[in-house]
């Protein structure tokens, strides 16, 4: 049996699907036009009277502006009860400026609502943040990371910075990195891995033969360390395939730990072995470079360079500031080599 179906149901934030009617958006429109063409039959002071008491939600965040800007793929969720918005403090955030927020985000947190959990994902922290300083402003996702997995994730703040670095993602990032911990040793300790992948009617990711049907997917890995019976990489993708680095090394046997989505490795740290260290990329909007550097979880340097038996690390390990590990253009950074230190790099 798959280790999913022994996890419990986290209740934080979950939605009843009765409770709620979404809609997602298609043309670029204003919220209170939207949901008076959604709704034709409600009278527009009752549609406004549901806006003025939080009872509609964009992406998951709660909003009470009429004239809200809507997006292509936008989930406008109106909900019988009132959806709290919060202060947020803490937040994990590695820099900011006028077009982009980057993240390091902690594992366990769903980069955006899904249609049960609406509450508890990066997109709506961000989102409270951004709106405590300017209730007119909003954040748009950029890119995705799996719920455990850990590390850098950008939003933009306009979606014509959004469209730009969407449509141009391929082209425009540098360097995807990553650390993972796998089960066994690695035979060769660095190598390159291509291999094509489907998707099945469950949405699970698969290695095929068939290159018609599949997308190539390039991944390339080298040992940093073994210990026991783990061996940590240094993981570097040329391609942005969903799950690629989990399916590809799992299909050579090197499950990364804690991924009972597609086998049933060890778990010794109590969450996923994946961490996206690195993002680099060039926004076509501007010329801007950004480079931003998310330092190893500690449980990880723990597990491969510690002494002491790892126990389950707490789920907000990583929300620490990591501002200093961030290099925009030429400017001195301080990135981490291999190991977790920080090393200081000139220009």
């Amino acid at each position: 049996m798959n280790a999913n179906a022994k996890k419990p149901t986290r209740q934080k934030g979950l939605v009843d699907p009765r409770s709620i009617t979404e809609f997602t958006v298609y043309v670029e429109t204003g919220l209170l036009d939207f949901l008076l063409f959604k709704m034709p039959n409600t009278p527009r002071k009752n549609v406004k009277t549901m806006l003025s008491k939080h009872c509609v939600a964009v992406n998951g965040v709660p909003v009470s502006q009429f004239d809200y800007p809507l997006v292509k793929e936008d989930v406008v969720t109106i909900s019988k009860n009132r959806i709290a918005k919060h202060n947020r403090k803490d937040l994990p955030i590695i820099y900011e400026d006028e077009d982009i927020i980057a993240i390091n985000k902690p594992s366990g947190l769903l980069s955006v609502a899904t249609d049960k959990e609406k509450g508890r994902t990066a997109y709506r922290l961000i989102s409270d943040y951004v709106s405590m300083n300017s209730p007119k402003s909003r954040i748009y996702v950029v890119h995705r990371l799996d719920e455990d997995t850990s590390g850098v994730l950008i939003f933009a703040k306009s979606n014509k910075v959004r469209e730009t670095l969407q449509n141009h993602w391929q082209e425009i990032v540098a360097d995807r990195g990553y650390y993972a911990i796998v089960e066994g040793k690695m035979e060769p300790s660095e190598g390159t891995l291509k291999d094509y992948l489907d998707q099945n009617d469950l949405h699970l990711v698969y290695v095929t033969k068939n290159k018609a049907k599949g997308k190539l997917a390039i991944t390339n890995y080298k040992q940093i360390a073994e210990k026991g019976p783990y061996t940590l990489l240094d993981v570097h993708i040329d391609s942005g395939r969903k799950n690629q680095i989990r399916v590809q090394l799992g299909h050579r046997g090197h499950y990364v730990i804690g991924d009972d989505k597609y086998g049933e490795p060890s778990n010794p740290l109590g969450r996923l072995g994946l961490h996206a260290y690195s993002l680099k990329f060039t926004n076509p909007y501007n010329g801007k470079q950004y480079h931003f550097t998310a330092e190893m979880p500690a449980s990880f340097k723990a597990l491969m360079f510690g002494k002491a038996p790892v126990k389950p690390a707490p789920k907000k390990e990583d929300s620490r500031d990591t501002r200093s590990q961030t290099r925009i253009k030429k400017g001195r950074a301080r990135k981490p080599d291999y190991f977790g230190q920080s090393k200081k790099r000139g220009r």
